[in-house]
């Protein structure tokens, strides 16, 4: 290995793009190449208003280089990691290999299907920009179909939601669909008056919203029993064929809507020891965020877990605010070590978690004198840190105007089944 060797980022995400940040303002020696499988970044905590239709995918996306763009000490790839080569310092991507000297591992996680291949194949998944949008071609199909079709029970499956998983992402979806059903579809679609839309909500647990407050779950759990949202708890989804989501308790519910959010996974990397993964293949990190058994591998965010924090034996929750002060950290270390100083040892700070409902309702769980806000207040206090957290100032203006809009209308032009995989007619 070299020192003019450069950092080499795998990820793009929240804490791929802030280390590379931090990195680079701070003028640190060496080249930072970021390697992404696509060209952008996005904000995954508001996917599910893309595939609802209230937010446009520009307004949550921005590209890398355009993002980077003033910093000379900075390259971007794209591309996969395809294998590493921990004892040459060099990593093969789908384009090609390149070197490091020090290589950090940021990919996030993908979606857990549990090793069921009928989900995997019927469900439509909720983990990125391709998800979210297929995921809204899917829906809009469906309630184009059903506004033609004669056949009263095909109407009623492609009119059923259900959403698998009841943590933030599960619970927005239903929520969001609650007031789509409420404000806009029989609107859009004067041909489906007098259907339900009905909406399920299931989960494994006995409460949505698992890891917060029992406050917010009941919170939660209330809100969408008087938005009309059917919640099924303590079971899971056993299978989904043709149309049939087949529950634990050996219920069915006739859908061609699963949306599945309820589990995630961290990825596999031919070249690392199979004893450096641990649970969900999360990477064993250390307490300076090296990856055990490795010399100069790194992992920061979702994909790696640390149990020498004494506030998280069991690994610190797969949340973005992890994922920041990870990289904020790392940054601070890989910048300390190039000048012979000694490594911090990481230790999360939690701040708080929220999740949003519905309209003028959320759920905050601080870090604060107040623990708990519910209501109006928690949902502007949503809303402030999710601008807050977007990339640029041109992401924050264009969402803000977009939920504005939505807000005083209670409606989105933004129901547009664009595919360009096929040109047929639903």
């Amino acid at each position: 290995m070299k020192d003019q060797d450069p950092v080499v980022i795998i990820g793009g995400g929240f804490a791929g793009v802030k280390l590379a940040e931090d990195l680079l303002k701070a003028d640190f020696k060496n080249k930072i190449i970021l390697v992404d499988k696509n060209n952008y970044n996005f904000f995954p905590p508001l996917l599910y208003q893309v595939a609802t239709g209230f937010l446009d995918v520009s307004n949550i996306s921005y590209p890398f280089r355009k993002h980077f763009r003033s910093f000379k000490n900075f390259s971007f790839i794209m591309g996969e990691l395809k294998q590493i080569f921990p004892d040459e310092n060099k990593i093969m991507l789908s384009c090609g290999e390149i070197r490091y000297s020090k290589l950090i591992i940021a990919t996030g996680t993908i979606t857990n299907y549990f090793g069921n291949d009928n989900v995997r194949k019927n469900a439509l998944p909720m983990k990125t920009i391709n998800d979210a949008i297929n995921l809204k071609n899917k829906v809009l199909e469906r309630l184009e179909l059903a506004s033609k079709t004669s056949d009263i029970g095909l109407k009623r499956k492609l009119t059923t939601f259900v959403i698998a998983g009841g943590g933030p992402t599960g619970v927005e979806i239903a929520g969001m669909l609650s007031e789509l059903r409420k404000n806009i579809l029989h609107r859009d679609y004067p041909e489906l008056k007098g259907e339900v839309f009905s909406i399920y909500l299931i989960d494994g647990l006995p409460t949505v919203l698992a890891p917060m407050s029992k406050d917010s779950q009941d919170y939660a759990r209330k809100t969408l029993e008087e938005s009309g949202v059917l919640l099924k708890l303590g079971q899971v989804v056993k299978d989904y064929t043709d149309g049939i989501v087949h529950i634990a308790d050996g219920t069915t519910i006739l859908s061609e809507n699963l949306i599945w959010t309820a589990g995630v996974t961290a990825q596999k990397f031919p070249g690392l020891p199979d004893a450096s993964y641990g649970k969900a293949n999360r990477l064993i990190v250390d307490a300076n965020n090296k990856v055990e058994l490795t010399q100069n591998i790194y992992a920061i965010g979702d994909t790696c877990i640390m149990e020498s924090d004494p506030a998280f034996p069991k690994g610190h929750p797969q949340l973005a605010q992890v994922a920041i002060q990870q990289a904020k950290l790392l940054a601070h270390n890989i910048i300390a070590e190039s000048e012979g100083h000694p490594m911090k040892e990481f230790n999360y700070k939690d701040k708080g978690s929220m999740a949003i409902i519905r309209r003028n309702r959320a759920v905050a769980d601080l870090n604060g004198p107040v623990k708990h806000f519910n209501g109006f207040i928690a949902w502007l206090i949503w809303i402030f840190i999710h601008l807050m957290s977007l990339i640029n100032f041109r992401n924050k203006v264009t969402t803000f105007f977009n939920w504005l809009n939505s807000y005083l209308t209670k409606d989105q032009p933004l129901r547009m089944i664009i595919d360009p995989s096929k040109d047929k007619i639903v």
